[in-house]
């Protein structure tokens, strides 16, 4: 089994990390607050370290899994970086979710030194990433992706190559782009049902049983009812992803009109005090 260091051990990477560590992958990890990644040696009896270059040397695979691009940046390219401690040959897999542009700019600076390149978003929230079940989008080689793919697997139910570097971003972009829509639709749906006087438990039972029927319908129509907001992915993230979305929409020439009244919705979240709410919290919003 390869040696594996993984950077980043938010709400989705903690679980991934234990998922390779219960899997016996040789892993060691890395966070930028020193506590979490103290909890996560305690909880799986795995090694941490206090620096980006100590956690990576000698690694022949690194998995991160950050906030933002400037992030991803940071932790690669920035004055306590892996690059200059990254072995040769080794390959880079990040989980984060951010530019295509960034992707691709970091995958040319680390081929220059040697080392692969795989931008590899992920979607399933929390709950996938608890369960072992996340989608995986990737972009990279075939070569590259071949030797990944089995130390993916600990934490995914699906893992597809979707072309060169970047294609996975745009992947994951298109994956928001249809979520955001599904979630105002289901927020109305529901404000709308319990303002006519339906019983709405009933309701989306019966309609969660034909061609409405949806991920967040199923998974989270409980918790909206009952005002429930704490269940994973959180608004100011979504705001970064749509950002992401409509800046390569401007770059494509392409119209995204739902989205960026989404995008407007969830500020206006946030502007309520939401902005670590979950994203079902459109509804919150219509309740006001």
């Amino acid at each position: 089994m390869p040696t594996l260091a993984f950077i980043g051990l938010g709400t989705m990477g903690f679980p991934m990390a234990g998922h390779l560590k219960q899997k016996h992958f040789e892993i060691r990890v890395f966070n930028r607050t020193t506590a979490k990644a103290q909890a996560w040696s305690d909880q799986y009896i795995g090694p941490f370290f206090t620096s980006i270059a100590e956690v990576v040397r000698g690694a022949e695979i690194v998995i991160s899994c950050v906030g933002n691009d400037d992030d991803l940046r940071s932790i690669i390219t920035g004055e306590n970086g892996a690059l200059p401690a990254l072995k040769k040959g080794a390959i880079w897999v990040d989980h984060s979710t951010v530019s295509a542009d960034v992707s691709r700019e970091m995958a040319v600076v680390l081929e220059a030194a040697g080392i692969g390149f795989m931008d590899a978003p992920v979607s399933g929230g929390e709950v996938g990433a608890v369960k072992g079940q996340l989608t995986i989008m990737c972009g990279g080689s075939p070569e590259v992706f071949a030797q990944v793919e089995p130390v993916i697997k600990a934490y995914a139910k699906a893992v597809t190559l979707m072309g060169p570097v970047g294609a996975g971003q745009l992947t994951k972009m298109v994956n928001q782009i249809c979520i955001g829509g599904l979630i105002q639709a289901l927020a109305e749906a529901i404000n709308f049902g319990e303002k006519a006087g339906l019983d709405m438990q009933k309701a989306i039972g019966v309609v969660s049983q034909g061609a409405a029927s949806s991920w967040q319908m199923v998974n989270r129509h409980q918790s909206m009812i009952e005002g429930h907001y704490q269940h994973g992915f959180a608004v100011d993230w979504v705001r970064k992803d749509f950002d992401i979305c409509l800046n390569e929409a401007r770059r494509l020439g392409v119209q995204l009109p739902v989205t960026a009244l989404v995008d407007q919705f969830y500020a206006e979240v946030q502007g309520m005090g939401g902005g670590r709410w979950d994203t079902s919290s459109l509804l919150a919003r219509l309740k006001r």
